[in-house]
């Protein structure tokens, strides 16, 4: 199938994505728009592999109130260079981030970043549990591994699924944004505030 430059042009204002990436995608996918921005989607998470030891230390710091001041998030993005963190890109990547940690209450970045304990709490519920409802216990292991990737994915940032895409991770979000900027960026902090709710101290 012949490749055309609106083909490309499309692909590259949906994607953000190079000329020359646009049009190797579309080619490998003979032409295809959902297997090109899968492609695309693959070498984003290639590329961000690529990044991800280069330093981050730009970036900006994005506030965003939800509920007329009723939850409040500041969020902590960095990237590479100064430029990258004026761009529209990174900036609109940011607040996605902020809207996603106000309307998911994620409690952790990563999955290395929950505590073993918490793991090993949830683990003993989850068998607690099996074991009340009868379940043969050759196959509590697997019903707890299943618990616990469905905890992973409620309280890890970067296993949500995007509120505005439940297609795709926040970790697939993350990796078009490499792949759209050229740059390592990371997810450094966040803080969720919520009226009324109380800190746990």
């Amino acid at each position: 199938m012949a490749i055309t430059t609106e083909m490309i042009k499309q692909l590259r204002e949906a994607t953000g994505a190079g000329i020359l990436d646009c049009r190797k995608a579309l080619e490998n996918a003979n032409g295809d728009y959902q297997k090109a921005i899968d492609f695309l989607r693959e070498k984003g998470l290639a590329t961000a592999a690529k990044r991800s030891d280069r330093k981050a230390s730009e970036g900006v710091v994005e506030l965003y109130n939800h509920g007329n001041g009723r939850v409040g998030v500041m969020v902590e993005v960095n990237c590479e260079t100064d430029f990258v963190g004026r761009s529209e890109a990174f900036r609109e990547f940011a607040h996605e981030i902020a809207l996603q940690v106000a309307a998911a209450s994620p409690v952790y970045i990563r999955e290395e970043d929950i505590p073993q304990e918490v793991l090993d709490h949830e683990a003993a519920i989850a068998t607690a549990k099996a074991r009340e409802e009868g379940k043969p216990e050759n196959i509590l292991p697997r019903i707890v591994e299943g618990n616990l990737n469905k905890f992973k994915d409620e309280v890890v940032l970067l296993r949500q699924k995007y509120i505005r895409d439940e297609a795709i991770t926040i970790q697939q979000l993350l990796n078009d944004t490499v792949l759209k900027t050229g740059e390592n960026i990371v997810i450094r902090r966040f803080a969720r505030w919520a009226l009324g709710e109380s800190t746990g101290e």
